[in-house]
Parts: C-alpha cells; sequence; structure tokens
C-alpha cells in the first residue's frame, strides 16, 4: 500500500473538521437590582445598581439597562445612571430593564422599591392653643409634627409644663388647670417644639347651659351649640371653654368638636353634654333620616366604538359638545336633540393621549392637549370653533411644554395648562390665537423631582391647582386680593394632607407602594371640593379598572376656606366602589365621575361636616357600564357637566351617556 493510500484511508477513518458552529445568544434568564429595598428622606438620593444573568447564573456585562420609575414622575425620578432622586414621600417603584443590544430578545425587569420618608420635625401645630382657662377646667390638646416643606409626620410629641402645680398636662395632652398663675406649655417632637404662656384664672362660674336645649334635624345637617357659663351674679364669664360629648340614647352615631359643632350620620336621639370642671350642661338631638333619593332617566347615549373617552366639554350654544379620548382625537357631538347625540366630526393629531377640550367662553376657539406626540412635540392646539359642528386646528403652541400637557383651563383669553415635563403651570395668551405666547410661569417651591401639577380650575379670578403631592394650592389670577394677574400669577394659600397614611388600603391591594395624589378640585362658595385619584402600583386579581392603572380609589375632601389664613377639612365623600374623578357643581348639587362606580350626585346643600356618604347626602347613582362597551359591563365614569337640567356623563368604557335627575318627590305620609 503506497503512503498516498494510507493516507487517503486515515482520512477517510477520521471524522471531517467542521466550521466552529456560531454562538447562539443566550436570553436574560434575570435581574438583579441593588438595593432592592432602600428608605431615604425627601431630597436625598440613592445609586441603584443592576445586573443581568442568564440562565446559567453568568453575569452579562454587554446587557443594556434602562431605567425608568413605575407609575411616572410621582415620588421622584430616576436618571439614565440609576441614580434615584426623592422628591415627595411614599413608595417610588424603579424599574430596571436589561436588553441585549441588536438582538431581538425579549428585555427582562426587576425592580427596586424605595421608601421616601418626611424630612425632620421642623414644627408643630398645637389646637386648641389655650392662653386663658379657668380653674379646675380642662381640655385635650393635639400637637402635629410638620417637616419644614409642610410634609406630615408621626413622631411621639412629648408635653411639658414649667408649673405642674398651675397647670398639669399628661403625655397624652390633656391639660387640667389646677391653680391661678401661669405657666408655659410646651410640646416637643425631634428638634422641633412649641410653647406658649397659658394664663390660669380663678373659676366665679356656678351655672351652665347649651342651647339649643331641645333641636329636630335631618342626617348631615349641622347644629352648631351656644355654650353659656354664669356667675352668682348671672353674668357671663368669659374664658369658660367647655370640653363637649355626644352619646346616642340607643343606636347611631354622631360627634361633636371642640367648638360645640354637631354632626349626625345616623337617626336617632343623641345627648350632647358640655362639661366645664365639675359643672356640666345638656342638650337633645332628635334626628331623622334624610331621604333625598331621587330617580334618574337615562335621556340618551353614544357609544364610542374602539376608542376609549376620556373628557367632555359642551359649547355655549348648548347644541354641541366635544369629547377627548385616550387617543389621537377629539370628537365634535351635535346634542341639540340630548336623546339621539351624533357624531358630526372629529379632529386627529399626532397624539397617543388628547386628555383634555374646552372652548373659550364665547365659544369662538378653543384648546385641546397633547402627550406622548410621535415627534415629541406635545403641547397644545389651538381650534377655531367658529363653525361648532366641524373645529379646525388653526396654530399650536409646543415651545415651553412639549413634554406634554395633560389638562388646561381657557379664561379670559389665557390658557393655563399643566406642564408634564416641570411640573409647572404655563399661562399662554391666546387673545389673538393664531400667535399664542406664553406670558407665565408659577409652581411650587419643591425639587423637579416629584412635582406634579394635575388639573387646574379658576372662578373670578381665582385658580385652583390640584398639585399632586402639594395639596391644594389656589392662584390670584385677578381676582385682586393678592393683586395677581394672568402674566403675574400669587399666591393665596396652600393645603397639603398625608396622602400616604389615607390610602394605606390600597397598598394593600396592589403590593408595595400606590399611585396617589391631589387631583381635582373646584371651589364653591366657602369650600374647595378636593379629589384624589389612587391605584395601586401593583394590579393583583385582574378585573375592570382604567386603563393600564386598574382599579381606582379616591376621596373628595371638602376643604373650609372661609378664613384664607385657616384652611382646614371639614368633610369628605368617599365611595366605596370607586374613586373620585372629575367633579361638576350646580347650585347646591355636586355631579362626580365615580370611575367603576359611574355617576355619583349630592346634596352639598348648608353646612358640611363628616362623612357625606354615611349621612346619605347622595341623590342618586348611575352605573354607566355596557355590555357592549370596551370592557363589557364596567363603568369607568370619568365626569359629568350639567347644563340645561342634563347631566352629561363621559365614560372610558361605553361613551358618552346624558342623564335627567328627576326632582325629588314628595313624602307620602
Amino acid at each position: 500500500m503506497t503512503l498516498h493510500l494510507v493516507c487517503t484511508l486515515l482520512a477517510w477513518q477520521q471524522p471531517a473538521q467542521q466550521p466552529a458552529a456560531p454562538t447562539v445568544p443566550q436570553p436574560i434568564a434575570r435581574v438583579d437590582v441593588k438595593p432592592a429595598e432602600y428608605a431615604l428622606q425627601v431630597g436625598d438620593t440613592v445609586r441603584l445598581h443592576a445586573t443581568a444573568y442568564d440562565s446559567s447564573g453568568r453575569a452579562m456585562p454587554e446587557a443594556v439597562i434602562r431605567w425608568f420609575a413605575s407609575g411616572g414622575r410621582f415620588e421622584g425620578a430616576v436618571d439614565t445612571t440609576g441614580l434615584v432622586s426623592a422628591g415627595s414621600t411614599g413608595t417610588l417603584n424603579v424599574a430596571a430593564v436589561a436588553g441585549l443590544p441588536g438582538r431581538a430578545v425579549k428585555s427582562t425587569v426587576a425592580f427596586a422599591h424605595i421608601t421616601v420618608l418626611p424630612q425632620p420635625p421642623a414644627k408643630i401645630a398645637v389646637a386648641p392653643r389655650a392662653e386663658r382657662m379657668l380653674a379646675g377646667t380642662a381640655l385635650v390638646l393635639e400637637a402635629v409634627p410638620y417637616a419644614a416643606n409642610g410634609d406630615r409626620r408621626y413622631d411621639r410629641v412629648t408635653w411639658k409644663s414649667s408649673r405642674p402645680a398651675v397647670a398639669d398636662v399628661t403625655p397624652l395632652g390633656h391639660l387640667t388647670a389646677r391653680a391661678a398663675g401661669r405657666a408655659t406649655i410646651t410640646a416637643a417632637a425631634g428638634k422641633a417644639s412649641e410653647s406658649w404662656t397659658l394664663v390660669v384664672l380663678p373659676n366665679p362660674v356656678v351655672r351652665l347651659s347649651a342651647a339649643p336645649a331641645d333641636t329636630a334635624v335631618r342626617a348631615g345637617d349641622v347644629v352648631r351649640f351656644a355654650f353659656v357659663a354664669t356667675d352668682v351674679a348671672r353674668k357671663s364669664v368669659g374664658d369658660a371653654r367647655p370640653e363637649w360629648a355626644v352619646s346616642p340614647v340607643g343606636q347611631g352615631y354622631a360627634t361633636v368638636d371642640g367648638a360645640g359643632v354637631f354632626v349626625a350620620d345616623q337617626p336617632g336621639t343623641y345627648r350632647v353634654i358640655a362639661t366645664l370642671g365639675a359643672r356640666s350642661a345638656e342638650a337633645f338631638v332628635q334626628v331623622a333620616a334624610r331621604n333625598v333619593t331621587r330617580q334618574v332617566t337615562i335621556v340618551g347615549r353614544l357609544p364610542l366604538k374602539g376608542l376609549a373617552a376620556a373628557e367632555l366639554w359642551l359649547h355655549p350654544d348648548g347644541k354641541h359638545a366635544y369629547m377627548s379620548t385616550i387617543a389621537d382625537r377629539i370628537y365634535a357631538i351635535d346634542i341639540a336633540d340630548p336623546a339621539k347625540p351624533f357624531v358630526t366630526d372629529s379632529v386627529i393629531v399626532d397624539a397617543r393621549v388628547v386628555n383634555d377640550v374646552m372652548t373659550t367662553e364665547d365659544g369662538k376657539y378653543g384648546v385641546m392637549t397633547r402627550e406622548g406626540a410621535s415627534t415629541r412635540k406635545n403641547g397644545i392646539v389651538i381650534l377655531s370653533f367658529e363653525d361648532p359642528a366641524h373645529p379646525k386646528p388653526i396654530a399650536e403652541f409646543t415651545e415651553t411644554v412639549t413634554g406634554g400637557v395633560h389638562s388646561t383651563y381657557v379664561y379670559k383669553g389665557y390658557v393655563y395648562l399643566t406642564d408634564d415635563a416641570t411640573g409647572s403651570m404655563r399661562v399662554i395668551d391666546i387673545r389673538d390665537p393664531y400667535h399664542p405666547k406664553q406670558v407665565a410661569r408659577w409652581q411650587v417651591e419643591r425639587p423637579e423631582a416629584g412635582r406634579m401639577l394635575h388639573d387646574i380650575d379658576i372662578r373670578d379670578g381665582l385658580a385652583t391647582l390640584s398639585y399632586w403631592n402639594d395639596g391644594l394650592v389656589i392662584l390670584d389670577v385677578g381676582n385682586g386680593m393678592k393683586r395677581g394677574t394672568p402674566e403675574n400669577p400669587q399666591l393665596v394659600l396652600q393645603y397639603k394632607y398625608d396622602l400616604n397614611e389615607l390610602y394605606k388600603k390600597v397598598e394593600l391591594a396592589g403590593g408595595p407602594g400606590f399611585i396617589r395624589g391631589t387631583h381635582t378640585s373646584w371651589r364653591h362658595g366657602r369650600y374647595v371640593f378636593v379629589g384624589d385619584e389612587v391605584f395601586p402600583a401593583r394590579q393583583q386579581g385582574g378585573g375592570p379598572g382604567v386603563i393600564g392603572l386598574g382599579r381606582a380609589y379616591g376621596r373628595l375632601h371638602v376643604i373650609d376656606i372661609a378664613d384664607l389664613t385657616d384652611p382646614h377639612e371639614v368633610a369628605w365623600f368617599e365611595p366605596e366602589d370607586g374613586g373620585s374623578h372629575n367633579v361638576w357643581i350646580a347650585g347646591d348639587t355636586l355631579y362626580m365621575g365615580d370611575y367603576q362606580g359611574g355617576l355619583r350626585v349630592l346634596d352639598i346643600s348648608g353646612e358640611l361636616k363628616g362623612d357625606l356618604l354615611a349621612q346619605g347626602r347622595e341623590y342618586a347613582h348611575v352605573h354607566t357600564g355596557d355590555a357592549a362597551g370596551f370592557v363589557p359591563n364596567g363603568a369607568n365614569a370619568w365626569g359629568a357637566i350639567y347644563a340645561r337640567g342634563l347631566v352629561y356623563v363621559p365614560d372610558i368604557n361605553s361613551g358618552l351617556w346624558v342623564v335627567k335627575v328627576e326632582p325629588q318627590q314628595p313624602v307620602i305620609p
């Protein structure tokens, strides 16, 4: 056998060398974020780090990490490097999304849960801050610590009296005036403290009375008791401040506050007691059911096929309406016959969401908002409504608000709008609608992280701003009380409340954290009605809800602003089946979109105090679900507008509803 043949046979017997197989891209199996749980204070930062791993546990340094604040910029922000900035108290869920460059492989996500705590206590609010008391009398003091930026804190408050023999205060804040003299009372929490001088006077009181002694009201009616203390000569004694209490004679529930203001949630007979030292006076209140329920009639319907409805606005002529969508358009609707509304035209723009639409007072012009434009030029589009059935775009304004506009209010030639990018209010002059221009900017004093303005409403030159993490803000934009103008808005007041404490139940429903904030407001007489928008950060269990957000919650607060230096909450309405969204008030009636609850109509007559739902102040309730809706049989009412005896309700799932609330029927004995 020749050498050539041997080599040939050996080659035939050896396996041929194959070219190297191409490397198969390994998918990302998991992502680790460190720290996964962290707590920091408002204004602080923390750097997050994320590592991607394949199924064998090998780290993948080639993975690209993108960072997002889940649910938006509500409590803070995260930059492209994973640096988290805490803007507001609450829970900030930060997502780390890992992908492979140039490869069509599925991204993998992991979350870090950042708890944002308030800054240290800087001040303490004490109520009542009694400066003069009669010997032998007592009061219960309440002390609330606040951070420098107004965030509510829950630190333990310690109490101290400089002269316990004159005035003694217990660890729970029960203050007793023991003998004539002076004492300094101090409340302290952390490094914050509040002190004042209390003067204890001799007690000449021999007789007490509370009036009215006997009265009859309905549930929800407020009774203000007058208290009189007299001496042996039957002369009124000043500085006589009683402790008030109430108890039912049988069953029922009622409250009376430190000023003797009574309200009952339930029918029954109640005994009201005013105590001053060893003496007391009593009165009785007979409470009947409120019985305000009214019948409703569904007058007309206009379903929207394939698109989710949003905001609604009525043209001043009463014959046309405009509905925005959680999409790229608004619809013009003929409502001349409210039983048969129909679409006459639409305006389509480059946007993912057109949240708002509104006309000028004369109905000639108006605006629509844009969010999520493909060109990243959002802002507002100026419309001509000179032909009300066929609105036309005539201009746009994007220069300072290209990051997106969620809500607007058109008032006397100006557009007041919310700037998504900076959380500020911008004022745009549209008196020449073809050439809009910005004339003012206003914002709360806080870092941009966590600053979010959600809604604006203006009446009589006062703008009420719903400032999400910063509560209710009222500005003078032409009223005159603070010399404000559209070009120079001036702060009138700010009222903050603790959203985190109020909605802990929502966190339990959806896992770590929740999305919540001051969402809408409407000033009416001495009150501002302020609504919250609340969702679990993670929706569990599925079920209908707001698109992409799930089941809604949220309370409607009633803030008394009769004294602009002392705004305070006096009443509330909290639906049990949904959450407050937009409201409309006409006369003594409030109309509310209750998301999953549909339309709710409330009696807000007289003085308001306490739980309006428990008191039976609901006139009517309409579930706006439809079997053919976007979510079958699921209501998702956005709001309501009352005009000419009818209520117009846009529902995200089922389009437009036209409802009539019938007059109250007389009670037949």
